[in-house]
C-alpha cells in the first residue's frame, strides 16, 4: 500500500545514517514492540543463565525489581546494512530477555534465554534462541475521540512443542518520551560473544508498580508456558511494568 511505501522510505531514510559506526551492522529495523517487565522465580531463572553471570536488578526507577522482560515485536521494515530491504522485510516474534551482568567484569548487558519466531533469520541475529513459530498473530488497531487515542493489541506464539506466549490490551495513549538506548545482547552459549543493538525509540509507560505514572491501561490479560517456560511463570511472577513502544528504529551491529 503507499501508507506502508511511505513509511519504509522513511525509515530507511533515518537509519541508513548509523551505518558510520566503528562496528559491523547486520541489520536495521523499524517495529512496534509492547513490553512487559516481571520479577520471576529467581531460581528457576538463574537456571537459565550461563557460570559467572547473574540478573543485574534495578533497586530503583521503573525498572525495579525487573528480572525478566516479555517483549512482542512487529518488525514492520527490516534493512540489510547496505539499506536495501532484506529478502524478508517483516517478522513478528516474542522474546524473554534477562537483564544481566557478568559478576568478576561487572559486564551489563541483556541475555535473549527463550523466543518464539516467525521467522528464521530473527532467530540466527539472537544467537539462534528463539523457537520457530507455529503460530504468530499480531493484530493491533487504533481509535480517536475527541482527542483521546485508545488502541487494542493482541498478540499470539506457540511452538510445535507447547511453549506459547500471547498478550491482550487495551490502553489510552500517555504522553511517550523519546530516548536513545544503546544495549549489549550476550550469547549464553558463549558469553564472549555479544551484538550491540542501538536504538531510537519512544516510550509511553501505561502502567508501572514502582513510579505509578497514570494508569492507562483499561484491560489486559496474558498468557506464558510450556518447556522450562513454566517454571518461570509458575503463578507467582509478578508484572512490574507495560511499556508501549510504537516507535522504535534498531540498529544492530557485531565487533
Amino acid at each position: 500500500m503507499k501508507s506502508t511505501a511511505i513509511l519504509a522510505g522513511t525509515i530507511a531514510a533515518v537509519l541508513l545514517p548509523l551505518g558510520a559506526v566503528a562496528q559491523t551492522i547486520l541489520e536495521q529495523s523499524g517495529e512496534h514492540r509492547y513490553q512487559l517487565d516481571f520479577h520471576v522465580n529467581d531460581a528457576a531463572l538463574a537456571k537459565l543463565l550461563p557460570s559467572g553471570w547473574e540478573p543485574a536488578i534495578a533497586t530503583e526507577g521503573p525498572a525495579k525489581d525487573c528480572n525478566l522482560r516479555l517483549i512482542f515485536i512487529d518488525r514492520l521494515t527490516i534493512f540489510g546494512p547496505d539499506g536495501k530491504a532484506a529478502a524478508r522485510h517483516s517478522s513478528r516474534s516474542a522474546i524473554l530477555a534477562i537483564p544481566v551482568k557478568q559478576a568478576a567484569t561487572g559486564s551489563t548487558g541483556q541475555m535473549i534465554i527463550d523466543g518464539i519466531t516467525d521467522d528464521s533469520s530473527d532467530a540466527s541475529v539472537w544467537f539462534g534462541v528463539p523457537k520457530p513459530a507455529k503460530e504468530a498473530k499480531a493484530v493491533r488497531s487504533l481509535s480517536s475521540l475527541n482527542g483521546v487515542v485508545t488502541g487494542q493489541e493482541d498478540w499470539v506464539f506457540s511452538t510445535a512443542t507447547g511453549e506459547h506466549l500471547s498478550l491482550h490490551v487495551e490502553y489510552e495513549h500517555g504522553t511517550p518520551t523519546q530516548r536513545t538506548v544503546e544495549t549489549k545482547f550476550f550469547n549464553p552459549a558463549d558469553p564472549s560473544r555479544y551484538l550491540t543493538s542501538r536504538t531510537e525509540q519512544s516510550l509511553d509507560i501505561q502502567r508501572n508498580a514502582t513510579t505509578h505514572p497514570t494508569d492507562h491501561v483499561r484491560k489486559f490479560t496474558y498468557k506464558a508456558g510450556g518447556g522450562h517456560l513454566a517454571a518461570l511463570f509458575d503463578g507467582h511472577e509478578k508484572v512490574l511494568s507495560w511499556d508501549l513502544q510504537p516507535g522504535y528504529l534498531a540498529t544492530v551491529s557485531a565487533p
